[in-house]
């Protein structure tokens, strides 16, 4: 095995443009848990708007979380909370800035956070017998895109 020293890419020279970056997340709950949310019957009060709430706190923070990430003023992260179907609920997360680096990792650190705190605030309703969660699941965390932008 060869070791080498891990850094944080040097970006200084480079200049700095818009950029954005959208991120796709998928969570599976129990169709009962989801006609909870729907009812707005969950104990702990909306999981939607919490974990959009704990999203943007996640996206602000990436670089405290990601050890090499570079801190990015953020400009503006977008968190949209829907049920899918019977047993699903999606989370699309877009952050934007102008710097000198992109923004996939706040993005997807939005959204994992987010998919987490919704799993947080229904997993009363999630376990089994057994106090096991063998319907939840985390299914998919995906960049579906990013965009940069030279001001030129």
């Amino acid at each position: 095995m060869v070791e080498e020293e891990v850094s944080m890419v040097d970006i200084t020279s480079k200049p700095p443009v818009y950029r954005e970056a959208s991120v796709r997340g998928l969570i599976k709950l129990k169709p009962q848990t989801i006609n909870l949310i729907r009812e707005g019957k969950i104990k702990k009060g909306n999981p939607f708007e919490t974990a959009k709430i704990a999203g943007i706190l996640a996206a602000k923070n990436t670089s405290q979380i990601i050890p090499l990430c570079h801190p990015i003023p953020l400009t503006h992260v977008d968190i949209q909370t829907r049920i899918v179907d019977t047993e699903k609920i999606e989370v699309f997360t877009t952050v934007k800035t102008e710097a000198k680096t992109g923004v996939e990792m706040e993005a997807l650190t939005a959204t994992a956070t987010a998919l987490l705190t919704i799993f947080d605030m229904v997993k009363q309703y999630e376990k089994d017998e057994e106090g096991q969660y063998p319907a939840t699941e985390i299914l998919s965390l995906k960049v579906e895109s990013k965009t940069k932008k030279s001001s030129s």
